[in-house]
This record gives structure tokens, C-alpha cells and sequence, in this order.
């Protein structure tokens, strides 16, 4: 077996800012965010979401680089090091198993993003082109959706099986600065638009006449689950700062990165949707759906809309990333394997595995799980976004506020403490009101699974 001697470490404070920030910026951020808001009903959405942010996303961010950096191991030896001789490692495992199915399915849809930098093209160009057809056409056949699926786990196992600082590191300073590029310069077409302001004032001017139950379950949701949180991939990112790294700073920079990025797509997305006359509560269907109708209206939107799916796609890429390293470190630091033939083998089984996935809108589309009526792809997304990944950050902050204890996760943050101190106010945080709005999250969830409208 590899002792921790043998870990690599990111090479800069940036790289792992952007090696976390890449890990939280994903589908999440462009393409669930402005369709959460959308069908949430628009800025009140978007206040909630930030307060989430703060009272959940940030605290719990802090907890998990904590217990990566305190042991310098993936999540399963993080917990067998913190608490030896007892069960808790089994809430790693949970960790590691989360970022194994996330990617599974995860990988699906990115490959969706891949396909449509062409797809747009032809799309956009065609005459009255039904472009509901053009995605229903391609997720419903059998061996494209695949091949796209494929094509974008090879290119993640490529750069975890490069290593940290010269594949995740050197990658992710190449492709967040593109993707915030890539932002910037749709926000631009976008607001520039005639009758965008429509979209900016449905966007940024609150209106809580319609928040109900659902806004506050969905905002808070997706404040939890955009940071990567409870999948052990902020543990394993942790593992990697050197221990004289501080912790609040960069938690606050990755968290301010990836809420940064997801109001910027609101900004790229709901103006030009109002500008062109479309509905924004277009559901999972705005990316692929909606938005090449926008950038079909939109002039030189051939461009726009390349630009935008080799966007998601950079986004896409970073998570995987971040997915893909959890279970390749647990290979390494548990069994001793070496970091490429952990890549490689746990890329093609996870590749395996999300096939019924892929295969969900086609040859398997009369599979559904019982009582919840899904196809696989949804019910792979719901398991993963109502049970295991609250699961997982809720018994994290247990562990740590109550078993590690949460006096200790303080002296080891502030041994190396910046501009930021950890004190009460975390400590209340982590023990009470992150467990509370976790389990409420979870409780409703499932609830409105079962027995909602």
C-alpha cells in the first residue's frame, strides 16, 4: 500500500482553487441552475439560493477540506484516520460510491453536451427545424448517445490518469479561464439583445408573491448540491493542500467561484430567452431544447451556440474530473494500485454502468424503478440527489461536530489561518443548523417524491 508520503500536493494556492471551483462548476451551474430558477420563478429563486449558500454551501465546504487536509487521505482513509476501530469509514465508502454513480450518469448528459457543439450547427442552420425532435432523435437512439458518452469518459480518464498537478492542475488552469471567457462573452450578446431587459428584470428583480414550499426546497437543494458537496470530492481535493494552506480563504474563493459562474449563466441564458420570445420555465429541456430555438432566432447564433455547448462541455469536464479522482484515489491510497491502471479500470466500469443510463430513452425506456415511475437516468439522479448526497454531507457534519469533534476542526483550521478564523459562529453552524436544513432537505424530498402533486 502507497503511505501518504507518497501523495502529490497542488503546486499553488490557485491550483486548487481552481481544481475545487472546477469540481462545483458543472451541469450544475449551466444547466440546472437556469432551469431551477426558471421554473422557480426567476430573482426570489436566486435570493434563497444565496442564503442557502451561505448557511449550508460555505460552512459545509470548510468541514470537507478540513477532514481532507487534517489526514492527506481519500475519504475512506480520511474516516478510518479520525475515528480508527469504528464504522464511520463507512460514510467515505458512502462518499466514494456517490461520486461512482453520479459520474455514471453524469457522463450521459455531458456527452449530450458534447454532441450538441455540432448538433447546434446543423440546428441552427437548417429551416424549420423542430428542434424538440433533434433532441428527442438523439437521446432516443442506441449507439450515438454511446459514442458521445464515450468520447467524454476518455477524455476524463486521460487527465486523471496524467496525475494532479500535471493533469487535474494543468487542465483546469486552462479550462476555467475558458469558461469564464466563454461567459462573459455570451452575457455580452445576450444583454445587448433587443428586449433583453425584460430577461435581467424576471433575473435580478425579486418578486416573493409565488414562493412557495417547493422554492425553498429546490434553492436549497441546489445550493448543496452545486458545491460537490457530500460526493467525497472536496475531501479528496482537500487531501491534496499542503498543510501549510489555509482553509477558510480558499473554501470562501471556490464557494464565491462557483455561485459567481452560475449567476453569470442566469445572466447568459434569461435575457436572450425573453429577448427571442421563449418561455424561461422551459425545465431540463431550456439547454437542450430552448436555447438552440434562442440562438437559432438570435443573429450569429451559429456562433453563440457553439460557443455556448463548448461551454457546458468545459464545465461538464471539470466535475468529471473531480468525480472520476474520488474512486482513483481510494484505488490508490487503499489498495496501492497505481494512479493510471486506477483510472483507466474504474473509468470503463463507471462507463459500464451508466450504459442502462443512455440506453434508458431507447431499448430500456419501459424500465422504470418501482414506485417511482422515472426513467433510469432521472431515477440514478434521484437516488443520488435525494438519499446519497445529503446523506453523506449530513452524517460529515455529525462526525465532525459531534464525534471528531468540532473544537478540534477548528484548532486544525486555524493552525494555518488567513484572513478568515473559524470560531462559534461555525461551530453552530455545523452542529445545528446544517444537520436541521440537511434532514429537511431530505424529509421534503422525499416526501414530494411519493406524495406530492
Amino acid at each position: 500500500m502507497q503511505g501518504v508520503n507518497f501523495r502529490e500536493s497542488w503546486a499553488t494556492r490557485m491550483g486548487f482553487i481552481l481544481a475545487a471551483s472546477g469540481s462545483a462548476v458543472g451541469l450544475g451551474n449551466i444547466w440546472r441552475f437556469p432551469y431551477m430558477t426558471g421554473e422557480h420563478g426567476g430573482a426570489a429563486f436566486l435570493v434563497i439560493y444565496l442564503v442557502a449558500i451561505i448557511l449550508i454551501g460555505y460552512p459545509v465546504m470548510i468541514n470537507e477540506i478540513i477532514v481532507g487536509r487534517k489526514t492527506n487521505r481519500n475519504p475512506v482513509g480520511a474516516f478510518k484516520a479520525l475515528a480508527p476501530n469504528s464504522p464511520w469509514w463507512l460514510v467515505g465508502a458512502l462518499g466514494v460510491f456517490t461520486g461512482f454513480v453520479i459520474l455514471s450518469y453524469y457522463s450521459v448528459v455531458a456527452g449530450w453536451s458534447l454532441a450538441y457543439i455540432y448538433k447546434v450547427v446543423l440546428s441552427t442552420t437548417a429551416a424549420e427545424i423542430d428542434h424538440a425532435d433533434v433532441f428527442i432523435g438523439h437521446i432516443t437512439s442506441v449507439w450515438e448517445p454511446i459514442i458521445w458518452q464515450a468520447i467524454f469518459m476518455i477524455l476524463t480518464i486521460s487527465i486523471i490518469a496524467a496525475g494532479v498537478v500535471r493533469g487535474i492542475q494543468r487542465w483546469v488552469t486552462i479550462l476555467m479561464p475558458a469558461l469564464l471567457v466563454l461567459l462573459v462573452i455570451l452575457i455580452i450578446r445576450a444583454v445587448t439583445l433587443p428586449g433583453a431587459g425584460e430577461g435581467l428584470t424576471y433575473y435580478l428583480q425579486p418578486n416573493f408573491g409565488d414562493v412557495g414550499p417547493r422554492t425553498f426546497l429546490g434553492a436549497i437543494s441546489q445550493a448543496f448540491f452545486t458545491l460537490s458537496l457530500g460526493m467525497g470530492a472536496i475531501i479528496t481535493y482537500g487531501s491534496y493542500l499542503r498543510q501549510k494552506d489555509e482553509i477558510p480563504g480558499n473554501a470562501a474563493s471556490v464557494v464565491g467561484l462557483d455561485t459567481g459562474i452560475a449567476i453569470m449563466a442566469g445572466l447568459a441564458i434569461f435575457p436572450a430567452v425573453f429577448a427571442l420570445g421563449f418561455a424561461p420555465d422551459g425545465g431540463p429541456g431550456l439547454v437542450f431544447i430552448t436555447l438552440p430555438a434562442v440562438f437559432a432566432e438570435m443573429p450569429m447564433g451559429v456562433l453563440f451556440g457553439l460557443l455556448f455547448f463548448i461551454l457546458l462541455s468545459i464545465a461538464a469536464l471539470t466535475s468529471a474530473i473531480s468525480l472520476l479522482e474520488v474512486v482513483t484515489a481510494w484505488l490508490i491510497d487503499e489498495k496501492g494500485w497505481s494512479r493510471g491502471s486506477a483510472a483507466v479500470v474504474m473509468g470503463i466500469i463507471i462507463f459500464v454502468v451508466g450504459l442502462p443510463t443512455t440506453l434508458g430513452y431507447s431499448v430500456l425506456s419501459d424500465v422504470t424503478f418501482p414506485g417511482l415511475g422515472m426513467d433510469l437516468l432521472d431515477t440514478y439522479d434521484w437516488f443520488a440527489n435525494s438519499i446519497f448526497l445529503p446523506l453523506g454531507g449530513l452524517l460529515t457534519a455529525i462526525f465532525v461536530g459531534y464525534i471528531w469533534g468540532a473544537r478540534n476542526a477548528v484548532e486544525e483550521c486555524n493552525r494555518t489561518s488567513g484572513f478568515i478564523c473559524l470560531g462559534n459562529w461555525w461551530i453552530i453552524l455545523i452542529r445545528y443548523v446544517v444537520p436541521v436544513l440537511i434532514l429537511t432537505i431530505m424529509i421534503m424530498g422525499i416526501y414530494d417524491t411519493f406524495f406530492g402533486d
